[in-house]
This record gives structure tokens, C-alpha cells and sequence, in this order.
């Protein structure tokens, strides 16, 4: 039974930021994909990873990100691409969400940075007020920069499902991104993915479909632990939806995919 569904945020509610980095190449003269290529190579270690898990600040990552583009042969600097991150607000995406969230518990977790204004890393005021009016609709917001753990490692998915008071078989998880649903598949949640205008370097574009949850009873176990270590974290929270009858897996994917 789906009692939840939980939402990545960039490329599912706004425009995917792959979108911006092509521009961003397009217009120096730069090869495509070069960004999302820096940022894949040593994706648990390399300075999008440590930004992401705020271990770095701003200064940091902007001097490691360009060290990575240099060693390739190019000049980026990492601010210029922390510029582009905050995309542009989907108005369909956000009245599914709506509508699904007038039935069932809605969850985010974003892999963001501490830049811009708040979790959708705003750049201006009116755009800050907007995005802070979609993260309201959710009842638990999951951060990567401020509960230091990032997708797709498993035990971000666990924090959601924990601060949501559900087991990861009570969920949907939504992304754009194949490399982020596969851990949420693995721990026992229904997945449903969504093609963008770019997906994750070296793989096909993520199609449109939805999994059935298994039960891997024992990575669940092995996760807990830490998952409770981390109680403590900064989760974003609102008051307690209202338990409606639950929907499946497929209409989920239907409602949000016809609002696109």
C-alpha cells in the first residue's frame, strides 16, 4: 500500500540544470556535457560530491572545480557553475504535487548546496518566495547540504522515509535521474522516473516507468543504524498530512507526467 510519495526536486519540479550547463558550454565554446563529465568522475570524492555534502565552502569548491576542468584541458570556474543550479519552477509539476499531496504524504530529498537562498538555492528574492511556497506543500524536506549524506547513497532515502514515519515498501520515490532511483528500488520503494532533456553521463535518458518494491529486509537493517545516528539532523518538517486512501505506483507517474 502507498502511503507516501517522495520527490527529488531539480529536473522533476524545476527545469534539470543539465539544461543550463549545455548552454553554459554552448556559449564558450565548450564541449558538450564537459560539466555533468567533471562532476561524474570520482562522483563520492570529487568537489561537486563535498559541495553537495557542505564539506567545502564556496571558495573551496570553486578552486577544486577548477583544478578538475583544468586537468581536462579547460577553464571553468566552479562558481560560474554554481550560478546555474537554480532552475526555473514547473507549474504543472507543482499542482501535482498539490494534488497528490491532498492524498497521500508528500517527502523531498535534493542534493543542493549552501548557495542561493534556501533549498532550491534561489537567486533572487521573488524567486526565493516562490520556491519556499512549493517546499511548504511537502511535510518533510531532505537535504543534502545540511544532513551531510547525498543520493544515491541509501541512507538518505532511510531519513526521509524515518522523518516521514513509513517504510520504504509504504513509498513512491520520483526522480529524473536512473542512478538516484536504483538504491530507492533496491530498499524496497516503487520507483518512477521521468525523461529529460539530458540524463546521467554515459547512460541512455531515463524513460518513464515505474517498478514494483521489492523487500531486501537486510540492507534495510544494515542502513537503520545510521540512519538513527543521524536523528538529529536538520530536517525540514510541516504539520502531519491527512492518511487518504492510497494511490499506486503507475497513477502517481500518471499525474505528474501528464502535467508536464
Amino acid at each position: 500500500m502507498v502511503k507516501a510519495v517522495i520527490w527529488d526536486f531539480g529536473g522533476v519540479l524545476t527545469t534539470s540544470p543539465f539544461e543550463a550547463f549545455n548552454r553554459y558550454e554552448a556559449e564558450r565554446g565548450l564541449p558538450k556535457d564537459l560539466v555533468r563529465g567533471i562532476n561524474a568522475t570520482n562522483p563520492d570524492t570529487n568537489a561537486w560530491a563535498l559541495f553537495e555534502r557542505n564539506e567545502v565552502s564556496l571558495d573551496e569548491f570553486d578552486r577544486l572545480f577548477a583544478l578538475e576542468a583544468k586537468a581536462l584541458g579547460h577553464d571553468v570556474p566552479g562558481k560560474d557553475i554554481v550560478a546555474l543550479l537554480s532552475g526555473d519552477l514547473r507549474p504543472r509539476m507543482v499542482e501535482a504535487l498539490r494534488r497528490i499531496g491532498e492524498r497521500l504524504l508528500t517527502g523531498c530529498i535534493t542534493n543542493n548546496v549552501r548557495h542561493g537562498s534556501g533549498a532550491g538555492m534561489a537567486r533572487t528574492e521573488e524567486r526565493a518566495a516562490e520556491m519556499l511556497q512549493v517546499m511548504g506543500l511537502f511535510k518533510v524536506v531532505i537535504e543534502s547540504s545540511k544532513v551531510g549524506v547525498r543520493k544515491p547513497s541509501p541512507e538518505i532515502y532511510l531519513m526521509a522515509c524515518e522523518a516521514l514515519g513509513i517504510e520504504p515498501a509504504d513509498a513512491v520515490y520520483l526522480d529524473d535521474l536512473g542512478i538516484n532511483l536504483k538504491p530507492a528500488k533496491a530498499l524496497g520503494m516503487r520507483t518512477a522516473g521521468f525523461a529529460a532533456a539530458a540524463g546521467p553521463v554515459g547512460s541512455r535518458p531515463w524513460k518513464a516507468r515505474s517498478s514494483p518494491s521489492t523487500s531486501p529486509v537486510s540492507t534495510r537493517r544494515r542502513m537503520a543504524g545510521s540512519t538513527r545516528r543521524r536523528a538529529s539532523s536538520p530536517i525540514s518538517t510541516s504539520p502531519p498530512a491527512p492518511r487518504w486512501p492510497p494511490i499506486t505506483a503507475r497513477s502517481c507517474r500518471r499525474a505528474a507526467a501528464s502535467s508536464t
